[in-house]
């Protein structure tokens, strides 16, 4: 597993190891438990990958650390695709193959629009969208060695320990929550747990390969999110971000992130029958919340 320690990877290591998997952590400082690579040198300790059922690919710059100068965006797309590139090669050459490599992808790939998108559509004309179409490019060394790829476009992962939600809620709890811009572009959503559940599920089920989006069945606009939010803390959402200040502020990235967004459908897992513990907006929230 790459990005062992991050935000998702933390939370899916755990409930496999939980159900009595063993789980090696890519690693790139020596001396650490795993195996050890190096994405930037482009090296892999792959004997320590002979093996292997199962590989999930979860590293990636985090897209949101900071504005999108020109040396930043150079290191989200690298971090991406030169990463997934190594380590697809690297599987490729091995002896005894894993069955499946599940890629983290993102539904940035779909770009900002305002009719619903599954995984039968195409994919947007933004930086993201350029990103997440070269990254899953990416994994082909490893499909075209017979290893079954699949993408997984994750949308915005909600949990308090990390990611936007907890970056929200302290405006939120301080009464300085409400909607960004007009409030009624796209945020595809869905929670950790069952962010964690569905990468599980792909795994192991042979049907998914290609891309399979990771997002609840509903998903909500930002002033509905912004609503929710505010109601289940007990907090008014009056204090909005217009989207001017957003673009002086946050640049390029704010209107990608922020501005922008899809209406993306979990079409594949449904199909498939996958079950969400949280399909739901304000039940989500009130269970990663405690409220």
């Amino acid at each position: 597993m790459t990005g062992a320690s991050g935000l998702i990877g933390g939370a899916l290591r755990a409930a496999l190891e939980a159900d009595g998997h063993a789980v090696t952590p890519l690693v790139r400082a020596k001396g650490q438990d795993g195996v050890h690579w190096d994405p930037v040198a482009g090296t892999v300790d792959s004997a320590g990958l002979e093996g292997i059922d199962v590989v999930y690919h979860l590293a990636g710059e985090n897209i949101s650390a900071g504005r999108w100068t020109h040396a930043r965006k150079e290191l989200i797309r690298e971090s991406r695709c030169r990463g997934t590139s190594v380590l697809a090669s690297a599987l490729s050459g091995l002896k005894s193959k894993p069955k499946v490599m599940v890629c983290a992808s993102a539904v940035g790939f779909y770009g900002g629009c305002d009719d619903s998108v599954d995984e039968t559509s195409g994919p947007g004309g933004d930086f993201l969208s350029q990103v997440c179409m070269a990254w899953e490019e990416a994994a082909l060394p490893a499909a075209h060695a017979g290893i079954r790829v699949a993408h997984a476009r994750l949308g915005v992962v909600l949990t308090p320990k990390g990611g936007a939600l907890s970056e929200m809620l302290p405006w939120f709890k301080c009464f300085l929550g409400g909607r960004i811009g007009s409030g009624e572009q796209w945020m595809s959503w869905v929670s950790l747990d069952d962010a964690v559940a569905a990468l599980r599920f792909i795994a192991d089920d042979d049907s998914f390969i290609g891309p399979v989006n990771v997002t609840a069945p509903a998903a909500a606009t930002n002033m509905e999110f912004t609503a929710a939010l505010g109601h289940v803390l007990r907090r008014p959402t009056l204090a909005p971000l217009p989207a001017p200040m957003v673009r002086l502020l946050f640049g390029e990235m704010g209107e990608s992130l922020l501005l922008s967004g899809a209406h993306v459908l979990p079409a594949r897992l449904q199909k498939e029958g996958f079950r969400f513990k949280h399909p739901e907006l304000v039940g989500a929230l009130r269970h990663l919340l405690g409220r």
